[in-house]
């Protein structure tokens, strides 16, 4: 199992254990690489064996785990038996399920960006207005004036607006970024 915080680095952790095992059957995988409700950033490979018996199962549980951005591998040398198509299913699913139980998980806040436009001068501000509201510069573009992109928890969004309008006197305001 490994964190990885999208669908790229997903596929990069399964290059590097196809890399570092490559004498290896099968490499079974599969990602819930963003939010674990995000449909768009799931995937599974059977990698060869029938099909639906790796990396459904192995998907399955990691979506039945609440886990996001976690990329499972499981590495098949074959040995001489074979498993059927049960036993694959039950080996592959139960595997990553024994993992998930070790797993250490920490909670993440999602973050919504943002854009301000400041002056140079109130950069130093509005960087100390961030850190008291959990936010981060993404981004930042030198012009006449200074173009951040900024990060911050939903949560945080009235409490950072309202010290940035007393910081600013009511000239600075968050711009939603429109996708």
């Amino acid at each position: 199992l490994a964190h990885t915080d999208g669908v790229e680095a997903a596929k990069a952790f399964v290059e590097s254990v196809r890399a570092e095992h490559p004498d290896a059957r099968h490499h079974c995988v599969a990602w819930v690489a963003g939010a674990p409700d995000d449909s768009q950033q799931l995937g599974f490979s059977d990698d060869g064996e029938p099909a639906g018996t790796a990396g459904k199962p192995m998907l399955a549980q990691l979506m039945g785990s609440g886990v996001g951005e976690i990329t499972a591998v499981v590495v098949r040398y074959y040995g001489g038996i074979l498993l059927g198509t049960g036993g694959l299913v039950k080996a592959y699913g139960g595997g990553v399920n024994q993992a998930l139980r070790q797993l250490t998980t920490q909670r993440k806040t999602p973050l919504t960006e943002y854009t301000l436009q400041c002056e140079y001068s109130q950069l130093t501000g509005i960087e100390a207005l961030l850190g008291q509201c959990d936010g981060k510069i993404i981004n930042s573009d030198y012009q006449a004036f200074v173009l951040l992109r900024v990060a911050l928890p939903a949560a945080k969004v009235a409490e950072f607006s309202a010290k940035l309008a007393d910081f600013s006197r009511g000239s600075l305001q968050l711009l939603a970024i429109e996708e």
